[in-house]
């Protein structure tokens, strides 16, 4: 009798607790999907925002998507050092309600400066709730059941990725506001759900501020190269404005390297690129996510712009090769065992620039899609599913201390990637006038996407070499020395 007196009491809190941690899960998955939604289904809607907000260019517009990256890119670490400052629920429940706002303005937008205040906007709410997602699902997932949960709260950006394009699609046939409205429900019941249900953490009171000023400097450094290079088809490539820019920009990043290396809180704790392995796989993740921003990009802009397709008919051309993402990612598992990452990686990036290179050579301004845009969408899918996953699962390879203030370096790398492959997009196609003249500015971004997508296999390679001096040593983790 006195058995089953003590088993009940033990059972109790457990079926009691699973309800509640399904809760937390869901909270925090709903606000990491629409988080990574906008990064695909914005892209999908510019060309409706070109022809809304009629007079403007390519260039102008492209900042609502590089104004997004850029300030995410520079707040991402910052945020995370003041979650552990102040806590982790608290900083997530304010990210989100900023994010969810913020997606409410950019739907009323009259005017493109609006809509880019807005997507500043929303961009700061995006940085402080996707590094507290992760914490506040560990504190609340017992320790045997954090590898499963960590996978499943990183497997949510494959499925935004996979879903974005057909939905982004399917809500701008309706209007393209929609884009930005579908977050603002998700994101009320998101807030009200996760009041009630996520782990509440008390933040180290003694920790050191994070470097605002040091994430001002990032900024600044990542928008002046961004303006030099969408703007060098308009001012000429070589031209005093143009060079200008770049040197601003140049300077900027040398006083953000010296601040990072002084302060206590850095940005960027420059020790981190001294672990090989981390320095390969972060270089070689935002060479290839500049090539897949680019990629993104102007698979969208081609169906639309030249070949004439609707948002939802875009999406669904586009979706192939984002739906083949997730299996491949989780099918190549065994080919890192056997393989090693980097190699894994480097056949990615190889299958990657091969996509590409198709459409340099099939695609023509007539509509044809089986033959010419879907094989090249097949391929670079492929190889984004081979290769980013391994990447950042490379990133990973710090000491444990270190993991978090890692991944969201790694993050902030891959989003100034996308930002710089967006800017030189843009550039490279300028303002085409018919279609033989856009077929050749597209021409020149894929063998730009190209070239960066062949200089990630060279950093790819750099990784096996680094990982295979590490097993030889019989090290098969490098973690940052104390004297580092």
């Amino acid at each position: 009798m006195k058995s089953v007196g003590i088993s009940n009491p033990v059972a109790v809190p457990a079926d009691r607790d699973a309800p509640r941690r399904r809760a937390v899960f869901l909270v925090l998955a709903a606000a990491v999907f629409v988080s990574n939604l906008d990064l695909f289904i914005v892209n999908v809607a510019l060309p409706a925002m070109q022809q809304h907000f009629r007079g403007s260019s390519l260039a102008t517009l492209s900042w609502v998507l590089n104004g997004y990256a850029i300030v995410f890119a520079a707040l991402l670490v910052p945020a995370g050092r003041l979650a552990d400052r102040i806590g982790h629920r608290t900083v997530f429940l304010a990210g989100l309600a900023v994010f969810t706002t913020a997606s409410a303005l950019c739907a009323l937008a009259p005017t493109v400066g609006w809509l880019d205040a807005a997507r500043v906007l929303q961009a700061a709410g995006a940085a402080a709730l996707m590094p507290t997602s992760l914490a506040l699902l560990l504190d609340a997932t017992p320790a045997a059941e954090r590898p499963g949960a960590i996978r499943a709260w990183a497997s949510i950006g494959g499925i935004a990725a996979g879903l974005g394009p057909v939905l982004g699609g399917l809500l701008v046939e309706a209007d393209w506001r929609w884009v930005f409205i579908v977050n603002v429900p998700v994101g009320i019941a998101a807030v009200v759900v996760g009041a009630r249900v996520l782990p509440g953490s008390r933040g180290k009171e003694n920790g050191p501020l994070p470097d605002l000023f040091g994430a001002v400097l990032l900024t600044a450094a990542i928008a002046t190269l961004t303006v030099s290079l969408v703007k060098a088809d308009e001012w000429g490539w070589i031209s005093p404005r143009v060079l200008g820019g770049l040197l601003a920009s140049a300077l900027l990043t040398v006083w953000f390297l010296r601040r990072s290396a002084r302060h206590r809180a850095p940005v960027v704790e420059l020790p981190l690129l001294r672990v090989p392995v981390f320095a390969a796989a972060n270089t070689a993740a935002l060479l290839f996510t500049l090539a897949f921003a680019g990629m993104l990009l102007t698979s969208v802009l081609w169906c639309q712009q030249v070949w004439g397709y609707s948002a939802l008919r875009t999406g669904l051309a586009v979706a192939p090769g984002p739906l083949l993402v997730p299996p491949i990612a989780l099918g190549s598992a065994l080919l890192v065992r056997r393989l090693g990452a980097g190699r894994v990686a480097a056949l990615g990036t190889l299958l990657f620039a091969a996509g590409i290179g198709w459409w340099s050579v099939a695609i023509g301004v007539r509509p044809g899609y089986a033959g010419e845009l879907l094989p090249g969408m097949l391929l670079t899918g492929v190889g984004v599913g081979l290769a980013l996953p391994t990447l950042v699962g490379s990133a990973a390879a710090l000491a444990p201390a270190r993991f978090a203030t890692g991944s969201a370096i790694t993050t902030m790398a891959r989003q100034i990637g996308a930002v710089v492959g967006v800017a030189l997009t843009v550039g490279l196609i300028g303002t085409p006038a018919g279609p033989q003249a856009a077929l050749d500015g597209f021409r020149r971004g894929w063998v730009l996407l190209i070239a960066a997508a062949l200089l990630a296999c060279a950093a790819a390679l750099w990784l096996a070499a680094v990982q295979r001096r590490a097993a030889t040593s019989g090290s098969r983790r490098p973690t940052l020395t104390a004297g580092a």
